[in-house]
């Protein structure tokens, strides 16, 4: 068995915690107070870690709904391609998804997620798209827009559940019903909340509008461009990236729980300092074929991911 934890007790004794969940005792001399209270760390840290456990497992149902998404039909080649960057079943199940849930997506752009999401919920979840303002403060943006409700309306099998609202600041926060979600998504936009483009209280808003939206319980999501040092990131995030520090402070001042991490969309390769930040690298490609294969060799950003817990009380 493969030993998590052992702790030394005075006079010889011995607390061992398995990966199994076992847990061994040797007392020797030791005092038995002593081996309780080591033993209750033991069960507490073994009730941690199933917890976690579960949090990154998908049930047969969900999983089966994220397989079908994943590989069908409606996916182009191209964004099947970006599969191996984004991680997304391995993300989803770190979120804790499940297809019976009522998810929001915020800002989906032209809907790489949504593509799998909308068909993973559609027997038995509810998606909620927060889209951009219909007059959103960049044209990427609108262009965006445009592309997603060109793929809704062309795909209606697949999309015809979706619910799309607008989120855009400050004003229009109403991402879905007040406490009605178990889970809130956004990739790749919390940097943008502290860019200059847009008001100076919009990451507060915007982290104030997904801790309404969610139930007691319910989860927040982050996947984003990584900055590695809190001390030197860009204050306004003009090259894409954002520290993890930045983001769980945003997060925590808003009522947030910070609930893990994981390096799944983590990679080494990025050196975080290209011309053009991150839209130097793939899908961006931001210099056209200046160094292309050198950016190509990198592939998508280094990435981090975290998720918060709305409390319960």
């Amino acid at each position: 068995m493969r030993e998590l934890v052992c702790i030394e007790l005075p006079k010889g004794g011995r607390v061992s915690l398995y990966r199994s969940g076992v847990i061994m005792m040797s007392n020797r001399r030791s005092e038995s107070s002593s081996i309780q209270l080591v033993t209750s760390i033991c069960l507490s840290v073994l009730l941690a870690l199933s917890a976690y456990a579960a949090g990154n497992e998908l049930d047969p149902a969900s999983s089966a709904a994220l397989d079908l998404a994943i590989n069908g039909e409606h996916r182009s080649p191209e964004n099947k391609a970006r599969d191996k960057y984004r991680h997304p079943k391995e993300t989803l199940a770190f979120f804790g998804f499940r297809s019976d849930m009522t998810v929001v997506e915020i800002w989906p752009g032209g809907g790489w997620y949504t593509e799998i999401l909308a068909p993973a919920l559609q027997d038995s979840g509810t998606l909620y798209t927060a889209q951009y303002s219909v007059n959103p403060a960049y044209a990427y943006q609108r262009r965006y827009f445009g592309a997603f409700l060109t793929k809704a309306g062309s795909t209606p099998d697949v999309y015809r559940d979706v619910i799309i609202t607008a989120f855009d600041f400050p004003y229009e926060l109403d991402i879905a019903p007040r406490g009605a979600a178990d889970l809130v998504l956004t990739f790749r936009n919390a940097h943008n909340w502290v860019s200059p483009g847009y008001p100076k209280i919009s990451a507060q808003l915007a982290f104030s509008a997904m801790y309404d939206a969610l139930k007691p319980g319910g989860i927040l999501g982050i996947v984003d461009h990584r900055w590695p040092d809190a001390e030197n990131e860009d204050p306004g995030s003009e090259d894409g990236y954002i520290s993890e520090e930045r983001l769980i402070a945003l997060a925590t001042d808003a009522g947030f729980e910070f609930a893990g991490r994981t390096d799944v969309n983590r990679n080494p390769k990025d050196t975080h300092n290209h011309p053009e930040g991150v839209w130097t690298l793939p899908p961006s490609l931001a210099l056209g074929d200046k160094n292309r294969d050198r950016y190509v060799a990198i592939g998508e950003s280094d990435r981090l991911t975290i998720k918060f817990v709305k409390p319960t009380i």
